[in-house]
């Protein structure tokens, strides 16, 4: 254990406060699952390799493992610009083979895991374990068929709704609502997605998605990034009494890093500063729209990897106050239902003084500040969302 401390603290001064050793060890010691992170974006449009030490963006291989990482959701985006034309599978599919791609290249640092006890072995050959996963659509119309392959491809998260946009059977946070939730084909990928063994990821997902799929679901469901409405009053955001169902029914609340989620001051300032709110998707529906891959990965390609938005440093809350919006759901829920869903790579504005994925040693020292036990830090770390997660992928069928 030593020796990962000791790889861990050239990465932990970012604005030149030293983490202390007991986070560094604590940090070391435990599963770091994140459960959402832009991890092949920037390969996919630009090319490169994850295993080479990137000079921008918030991930890489040798970041990852600087910060500790054990696990991940290897989220692919599949983003609306591909929908209006009905490129979205084809998308998904291409990005999936990128994904698959450099996991292989990478196979010395990196592999793809199905469920909880190949996560477990892998971190413990040294290795971080990668579970596949889709932010966006996989398939506007949720053909079980197009389930069934991605499952069969190795996929074991898939986003209920098409990121911020209202899709053929489930209606997104942040577009206009078609189905009061979810419709019968709704129900129907729920249940096929029950019986494969698959993460029903409700981030981006309507209040009424959520609340449906609760309803229909014989398994825990995971929002893998998101944050407290309580907090900031915006609709990516879960309500209160949404939290407390997930949790009754044994899902885990993942929470992004980014200011704009758990900073209402931080988000007025990107909104003003932008001209719309980081969700807006209008230009993808646009009439004008291309309608070719080619001319789509033009447009689509400069955005990645993404730059988030430059709220000043005085504005930004502190790895404390970050926590302090963790704490607020503990106290709501428990500490059982609550895990790391940092968003890395796709646009969050970090805390103060966290430079990237190296810095997650941060949220520990933070978590020691705040008189967390080691148990519950664990807890939150990764112990959570592997557990949910066995219990979704590991049940008999």
């Amino acid at each position: 254990m030593l020796a990962a401390v000791a790889a861990l603290v050239g990465a932990q001064t970012a604005d030149g406060t030293a983490v202390s050793a007991r986070a560094l060890a604590l940090h070391s010691s435990a599963l770091v699952f994140d459960g959402h992170i832009h991890a092949v974006d920037r390969e996919f449009y630009h090319g490169g390799d994850i295993g080479q030490r990137k000079p921008d963006g918030q991930f890489d291989l040798p970041r990852a493992r600087e910060g500790g990482l054990g696990a991940l959701f290897f989220s692919i985006f599949v983003t609306e610009d591909y929908y209006p034309a009905r490129l979205e599978t084809r998308q998904a599919l291409r990005m999936l083979d990128t994904a698959i791609e450099q996991i292989e290249r990478n196979r010395g640092s990196i592999e793809i895991a199905r469920n909880a006890s190949e996560i477990e072995r892998i971190h413990a050959a040294g290795k971080i374990a990668a579970v596949l996963d889709i932010e966006g659509s996989f398939d506007l119309d949720g053909d079980p068929a197009v389930i069934r392959q991605m499952y069969r491809l190795g996929m074991r998260s898939v986003q209920l709704s098409a990121h911020n946009w209202t899709s053929n059977y489930a209606d997104s946070c942040c577009s206009v609502p078609q189905w009061h939730g979810l419709n019968e084909r709704g129900l129907a990928v729920i249940r096929e997605m029950n019986r494969l063994g698959m993460v029903i990821n409700i981030s981006h997902a309507s209040d009424e998605a959520i609340s449906a799929a609760l309803d229909v679901s014989t398994a825990p469901l995971i929002a893998t990034h998101h944050g407290l409405r309580a907090v900031n009053d915006i609709p990516r955001n879960m309500p209160d009494a949404l939290l407390k169902r997930l949790a009754s029914k044994g899902g885990v609340f993942g929470f992004q890093l980014g200011n704009e989620f758990h900073n209402r001051k931080a988000f007025d300032w990107a909104v003003a500063h932008a001209g719309k709110a980081f969700w807006d998707n209008s230009a993808a529906s646009r009439k004008d729209a291309p309608v070719t891959l080619s001319e789509l990965d033009q447009i689509v390609g400069p955005q990645f990897p993404m730059v988030p938005a430059a709220i000043p440093q005085e504005i930004r809350l502190t790895a404390d106050g970050w926590v302090e919006v963790v704490d607020r759901a503990i106290t709501l829920v428990g500490e059982d239902h609550v895990s790391l869903g940092s968003d890395f790579d796709g646009g969050p504005p970090l805390p103060r003084g966290m430079r990237d994925i190296r810095d997650l040693p941060m949220l520990t020292d933070a978590m020691l500040r705040r008189g967390y036990s080691e148990v519950r830090i664990r807890k939150f770390l990764g112990g959570n969302l592997l557990r949910v997660f066995r219990e979704i992928t590991e049940k008999p069928r």
